[in-house]
C-alpha cells in the first residue's frame, strides 16, 4: 500500500494508508456477508457478490502485489468505477462500498486531477445505474442525487486536503534536506576557512619570528666573516651574538609548535615591557645604532604581548633592512582607550602606498585580530613613523607576570 501513495508521502501519512488497508477489508468483508444474508435470493444477490469479488479481488492484486503488470492503480479505479454502476442497477449496497473505497480515489489517483477525475466517472455510473433502475423519479432526486452528491462533495475536501498535507510534508523534507546538505557545504566551507586561517597564522608567526632571526644570524655572520681579521674582538661579540640569536630561534620554534594550546588554555601575559627592553638590547648591540627607549610599564594578556612583541620585531628588521638610520625610538604608553605602541627612525623613509611587503600587510592583520589598527606615516628623505594600538578591552591588565622569552629577530 505504501508504494501506491505516490513518493510525496511521508511515513505518518504511509502508516495512515495502511490503517485504512485494514479497515477496507473488515469493510469489505462485512459488505459480502451482509449481501450474502440479507438481500433478496436471486440474480441480483449474485451479481453484486460478482461485482464485489472483483472489486475486492484486484483491491488484494494491487496491495499485495503493486509492481504486477496486469492490475495498475487506474486499472482498479476502472474496475471499482463500473462495479459503483452495477451496484447502483441492482441496487446492492452500493451507497456502502462507495463510501468505503471513497478514499481509494485519492490513495490511487496519483495527482489531484486524476483522483478528480475517477470520482467524477464514479458518480456519474453510481447516478446513471439508479436512474436506469429508478427512472426520474421524485426518489431519485429526494434521496438518491442529493445523498450521493453530499458524500462527494466531503470526499472531495477530505482529498484536496489529504494532497496539501502530503505535499507540504514533501516540501518540508525538501527543505529539510537541502538545509542538511547547505549546513555541510557551510560546515566544509569554514573548515576550509579555519585551515586558511591557520596557514596564513603559521606563515605570518614564521616570517616574525624565524625569519627574522634567520635573517639576522646571516647578517651577523656576514660582518663576523669580514672582520675576523681586522677586529677578532668584534667577531667574536658578533658569533656570541650567532649563538645567542640561534638558542632563542629554537625558543621561538618550540614556543610557535606550543602556541595553540596556550591559546586554548588562554595563558596569561605580563609585563610586555621587560620583553620589548630586551629586544631593543640586541638590536642596539647587533646594529650599534642609538635606540631610545620609553616603555610604560603595561600588564596584559599573552596575546596582547605577542602582537606588540612582534610588531616591535617586524619595525626594527625593517629599519635594519632598508632605513639606514641612526636613532630608531621606541615608546610603549598606556592610555584610557587602549595600549599604543611607537616606533620611529630617522632613515631613508619610503612611501606607504608603494609597499607591497608581507610584514606591514602582517602587522595590521595581527591588530586586526585584536581589535586594533596599524598606521603607518613616512616620506623618502624623512624617516618612519609606525604607531600599533590595541583597544582596552583587549589589553586588559593581569595580575600574573610571565615574561616571554624570545628573540628580536632581524633582517
Amino acid at each position: 500500500m505504501t508504494a501506491l501513495a505516490g513518493p510525496s508521502a511521508d511515513a505518518f501519512w504511509a502508516a495512515s494508508l495502511r490503517r485504512w488497508n485494514a479497515v477496507c477489508w473488515v469493510l469489505f468483508a462485512a459488505m459480502a456477508v451482509g449481501l450474502a444474508a440479507m438481500d433478496q435470493p436471486g440474480g441480483s444477490r449474485y451479481g453484486a457478490l460478482a461485482l464485489l469479488g472483483c472489486v475486492v479481488l484486484c483491491y488484494a492484486l494491487l496491495d499485495r502485489f503493486p509492481g504486477n503488470p496486469v492490475v495498475r492503480p487506474h486499472v482498479y479505479l476502472s474496475v471499482l468505477v463500473l462495479a459503483l454502476g452495477g451496484l447502483a442497477y441492482l441496487r446492492s449496497s452500493y451507497a456502502a462500498l462507495f463510501m468505503v473505497t471513497l478514499p481509494h480515489y485519492w490513495m490511487f489517483g496519483r495527482t489531484p486531477r486524476a483522483s478528480m477525475g475517477f470520482l467524477g466517472l464514479a458518480t456519474a455510473a453510481t447516478l446513471a445505474g439508479s436512474i436506469a433502475r429508478q427512472g426520474w423519479s421524485l426518489e431519485f432526486f429526494s434521496e438518491t442525487l442529493v445523498s450521493t452528491l453530499i458524500v462527494v462533495a466531503v470526499g472531495v475536501l477530505i482529498g484536496l486536503w489529504a494532497h496539501s498535507v502530503v505535499a507540504q510534508s514533501a516540501e518540508r523534507a525538501r527543505l529539510i534536506v537541502e538545509l542538511e546538505r547547505t549546513q555541510a557545504e557551510l560546515s566544509e566551507a569554514h573548515q576550509r576557512q579555519g585551515a586558511a586561517d591557520e596557514r596564513e597564522r603559521m606563515a605570518r608567526d614564521i616570517h616574525d619570528t624565524l625569519a627574522q632571526g634567520f635573517a639576522s644570524i646571516v647578517v651577523l655572520a656576514e660582518a663576523a666573516r669580514a672582520q675576523l681579521a681586522s677586529d677578532p674582538a668584534r667577531s667574536a661579540q658578533q658569533l656570541r651574538s650567532i649563538e645567542s640569536t640561534a638558542r632563542e630561534n629554537l625558543a621561538e620554534a618550540r614556543e610557535l609548535v606550543g602556541s595553540a594550546q596556550r591559546r586554548q588554555d588562554g595563558a596569561a601575559g605580563g609585563s610586555v615591557a621587560r620583553t620589548l627592553r630586551r629586544v631593543l638590547d640586541r638590536f642596539a648591540e647587533d646594529t650599534g645604532l642609538t635606540v631610545a627607549a620609553d616603555l610604560a610599564e603595561v600588564v596584559c594578556d599573552q596575546q596582547t604581548r605577542i602582537a606588540l612583541l612582534r610588531c616591535t620585531q617586524e619595525s626594527l628588521a625593517n629599519v635594519r633592512k632598508h632605513a639606514r638610520a641612526s636613532t630608531v625610538g621606541v615608546n610603549l604608553t598606556r592610555r584610557p582607550y587602549g595600549v599604543e605602541l611607537e616606533i620611529t627612525d630617522d632613515g631613508t623613509g619610503f612611501d606607504p602606498e608603494e609597499s607591497a611587503g608581507f610584514g606591514l600587510d602582517g602587522m595590521r592583520k595581527r591588530l586586526a585580530e585584536l581589535g586594533g589598527r596599524l598606521t603607518v606615516t613616512s616620506s623618502v628623505g624623512d624617516g618612519t613613523r609606525i604607531l600599533a594600538m590595541i583597544p582596552l578591552e583587549t589589553a586588559a591588565e593581569i595580575p600574573l607576570e610571565i615574561p616571554l622569552e624570545t628573540s628580536e629577530g632581524a633582517g
